[in-house]
């Protein structure tokens, strides 16, 4: 495995710099594609930013849970990331869905959204990784 480079290690060690990093990388990759299509709906870009923001804070969280796993190594903090994964998971399918780029995702014969089972999956990585009891 490659060491990590101090610019980067520099950026994960200050919580601060990793959001503004994470929020720089997300909006110019997502600001581009999901809003200006849809400049002239304002009602439209208020839903899609919403999910956005809630997009740059899931993958600050996961991002903290994985280096905090790499710091510790606990299974605890391992299921915390997983969990937020899938939210951030669920965030991109919700801000797909948002800007009209998928449809919603259902899964056949039961009926049931996508989005709902990843967060039952986010639910119970987050509970595994609370009541799971250390030794």
């Amino acid at each position: 495995m490659q060491p990590i480079t101090p610019s980067i290690q520099r950026i994960v060690a200050s919580k601060p710099r990793l959001l503004i990093a994470i929020s720089a990388t997300l909006i110019a990759v997502l600001c581009i594609p999901a809003i200006l299509p849809h400049i002239n709906h304002p009602s439209m870009i208020y839903h899609i930013v919403l999910h956005i923001v809630s997009l740059i804070v899931a993958v600050f969280l996961a991002a903290i849970s994985a280096a905090a796993y790499r710091r510790s190594g606990s299974t605890r903090i391992l299921f915390m990331f997983f969990g937020f994964l899938a939210l951030t998971i669920v965030e991109l399918i919700y801000l797909f869905n948002a800007t009209e780029d998928i449809e919603e995702v259902a899964i056949p014969f039961i009926d049931i959204e996508l989005p709902h089972i990843i967060l039952l999956a986010m639910l119970t990585l987050f509970g595994v990784g609370v009541l799971k009891v250390n030794k």
